[in-house]
């Protein structure tokens, strides 16, 4: 069994992921093919292919080179991106190229097509015209749309179809139509039939694609915005310290170890600690918190945030990909290409869509030719012609990874994280949400929240300061911090002593002694306390706070409240997510009192005190039994199980490395108005991807049947193959469009 493990383990370990750029794909079939190329690869255990971002996502074994995929699918017709030494500025430099080389093939394409169409539609009698509009045709088919037949041809030697299969089928065989009537016109005559030409159409039809695929490429550009948007936060080059002199040098170049000098205004480029120096730096592009944050000698930077006003040296700790900015800008790029699962019902449609779409025209064709009278070939041609065209399966293909894309971008833009698709799709149905207390609710850090001074004396508050500061009691701290910010200074003091499990003692240097601790320290000495600090004392307690007490050797002076300080938005996204039928549960480790006041301040009916981490795990699996589909929210290593239990797990961006990993969504703030908004964002995307499957669904068929002919019994009608065309650009646009949307959505 144990070598078994083994094995296991070491298969597991030899296996990597990574997402590639690809080139070549022109629709959602494209995206099965290369999907399905990849998959079928020795040593490929998995392929995610993103029509919308042209990624792909593979597991491989790493004895697999990168090439080895490389040439896989260049046998097909497509490329991946693979040796570049940034592969994203390589693909955004190919999608230029490529969107530049569909511009003026669009354009020439339509200026050619123009007096063709004009030939077509107005001159269709006039004999010289159909020479020179087979004249103009050719370029326009065979060199402005020679990718469509380059690329059906390659899919064809693999035994694949994909759209560029369905246009260079109709405007191949309108083409060749028309070429044999232009020359053979005496073999219509012959047998009674004038012989039409449909120039015009297969023209209108290679132009329209063109100028969807240039609106297409334009519009998917725009939803990778984020990612761009987040690369642009790290600057391209630094300044480090050599041998005594700063010397300027391309991020790329930099080792851990290295000291970096990082002005004022500048953008800090890695991870690191001060080394030297001080300032305040705007880190809300990564907690979303709007203050800056001091840093002393010792306190972490992090890539991508802004320095203030002061300068300051660090050690670069973490460079290139390991950055916290390079981290998140990797978990953006891996969600945007992981696929929700509807997606996967629509790829698996999209691969058979092609044969069947082919399957009609055939039987369109000999329907036609069979009920048709004497125009029955003619009607048989271009309705067969039509099918082909309308039948374009990339609005389909785009419905979903659009949608998805640019709610990820959103979601980046407000803070929220999203490692996968499907947290993002079953975000909108949850109904159970489950809470940790400390550092989700709660700050996650005491503070002195109220206190009372029997003697507001000056000088009482700067000698609690002194013996609070040489405690090491973890309740010290807050202390601490309170006077600093009152801005009291420590008194001198002689005879510090700690006493175990009740506070410590010390005195001044004229002999007057001074207690801090719990109310059994002062009773043991004897010391009076007074019935007003008894009574506050007691309130306090029972709102869940930890009640400390300060006293000289004759009486108390003063009570101190300390508290994990709830966080400004807890009650108001506890709040909001009860308005929408959530039902909010707490757990906490803490005691029983502690999580009742902590409950009862922020409207939680239902909480768990003293819960165990296996505990978490078991509420969440409890309430599942129950029905309930439930988003866990945690910060630390002991929410990490419950966290992987649920159907939507949520980790907050301050907390550990581990809950971050496990969580499918990440919030890098601490406000948790970020959790509704999370939730909102999954119905909005969710909501976005069902119009957009609706349309592409609905325009196939009701545009399908059309195109067939079934209106001509009732009213004479046949759809235009150019105009077939138009609509399917057209349904492909209104996708992308609808998804584009997103961007403007308030959350």
């Amino acid at each position: 069994m144990e070598t078994t493990d083994r094995e296991t383990h070491k298969i597991k370990s030899r296996i990597t992921k990574q997402s590639f750029p690809v080139t070549g794909m022109t629709c959602a079939a494209c995206a099965g093919s290369v999907e399905s190329i990849l998959s079928h690869t020795e040593g490929v255990t998995n392929a995610n292919v993103n029509f919308a971002s042209s990624s792909v996502l593979v597991e491989y074994d790493t004895a697999l080179e990168p090439s080895d995929l490389q040439n896989a699918l260049r046998s097909v017709g497509y490329d991946l991106i693979v040796d570049a030494e940034d592969p994203s500025e390589a693909q955004e430099t190919l999608q230029k190229q490529h969107y530049e080389d569909v511009k003026q093939r669009t354009i020439w394409s339509a200026i050619l097509t123009l007096p063709v169409f004009i030939l077509g539609m107005f001159y269709m009698d006039w004999v010289p015209g159909r020479w020179i509009s087979m004249v103009l045709s050719i370029p326009i088919l065979f060199w402005f749309g020679r990718s469509f037949y380059i690329n059906a041809w390659k899919q064809a030697k693999h035994g694949k179809a994909n759209m560029d299969t369905l246009v260079a089928l109709s405007t191949g065989i309108a083409f060749i139509f028309s070429v044999f009537n232009t020359l053979f016109p005496d073999f219509w005559h012959a047998r009674g039939i004038h012989p039409h030409v449909y120039y015009e159409a297969a023209t209108v039809i290679i132009t329209f694609i063109s100028l969807g695929k240039l609106l297409e490429e334009k519009a998917k550009s725009n939803t990778s915005s984020a990612i761009k948007k987040l690369m642009g936060l790290q600057p391209k080059t630094l300044k480090v310290i050599q041998n005594g002199e700063e010397v300027e040098m391309p991020i790329s170049s930099v080792q851990k170890g290295y000291t970096i000098v990082v002005r004022p205004g500048e953008k800090i480029p890695v991870d690191g600690e001060v080394s030297e120096g001080n300032s305040f730096v705007d880190e809300s592009m990564i907690t979303g918190e709007p203050v800056p944050v001091e840093k002393t000698k010792g306190t972490e930077v992090f890539a991508g945030t802004v320095n203030q006003k002061g300068s300051f040296q660090f050690l670069a700790k973490k460079v290139g990909g390991e950055t916290l900015l390079s981290q998140i800008i990797k978990m953006v790029q891996e969600a945007q290409g992981s696929k929700a699962p509807v997606q996967k019902l629509v790829d698996k449609i999209a691969g058979i869509f092609v044969p069947i779409v082919i399957v009609i025209a055939i039987v369109t064709f000999i329907t036609w030719m069979l009920i048709g009278g004497d125009d029955a070939f003619t009607h048989a041609l271009l309705t067969s012609v039509a099918v082909l065209v309308i039948a374009c399966p990339c609005a389909l293909g785009l419905a979903t990874p659009t949608a998805i894309m640019v709610g990820i971008g959103k979601g980046a833009e407000n803070n929220i994280l999203i490692k996968d698709a499907e947290s993002l799709e079953l975000g909108h149905k949850t109904n159970a949400i489950v809470l940790d207390k400390t550092g989700t609710i709660t700050k996650g850090k005491p503070t002195v929240t109220d206190w009372q001074w029997e003697n507001d004396n000056d000088y009482y508050k700067q000698v609690l300061l002194a013996i609070e500061s040489q405690s090491e009691h973890p309740l010290a701290d807050a202390v601490v911090a309170r006077l600093k910010e009152k801005g009291f200074k420590p008194e001198d003091i002689t005879s510090f002593e700690s006493i175990t499990g009740m506070g410590a003692r010390a005195q001044s240097p004229d002999g007057e002694k001074f207690y801090i601790g719990n109310q059994r320290l002062l009773d043991s000495k004897g010391i009076n306390i007074s019935a007003s600090l008894i009574t506050q004392s007691d309130q306090w307690r029972n709102e869940g706070k930890t009640v400390i007490l300060f006293a000289n050797q004759a009486k108390a002076l003063a009570i101190l409240a300390i508290a994990d300080e709830l966080k400004q938005s807890s009650a108001a996204a506890i709040k909001t997510l009860q308005g929408r039928s959530i039902e909010v549960y707490m757990l906490t480790g803490d005691n029983e009192q502690t999580a009742k006041a902590v409950a009862d301040q922020v409207g939680i009916d239902h909480f768990k005190a003293e819960v165990m981490p296996s505990d978490k795990a078991d509420f969440v699996k409890e309430l599942q039994s129950k029905g309930k589909v439930v988003a866990m929210v945690g910060d630390g290593i002991n929410d990490s199980h419950a966290l992987a239990q649920a159907d939507v797990s949520i980790a907050m961006g301050k907390g550990s490395d581990i809950a971050m990993d496990v969580a499918k969504m990440t919030l890098i703030t601490s406000d948790l108005q970020a959790i509704p908004k999370a939730l909102k964002l999954s119905r909005r995307t969710v909501q976005g991807i069902r119009q957009n499957l609706f349309w592409a669904f609905i325009y196939n068929v009701i545009g399908i049947p059309i195109a067939a002919g079934v209106l001509y019994a009732y009213n004479g009608f046949l759809l235009d193959p150019m105009i077939a065309g138009a609509a399917m650009a057209f349904s492909s646009v209104s996708v992308v469009a609808n998804s584009l949307r997103l961007r403007a959505a308030k959350l």
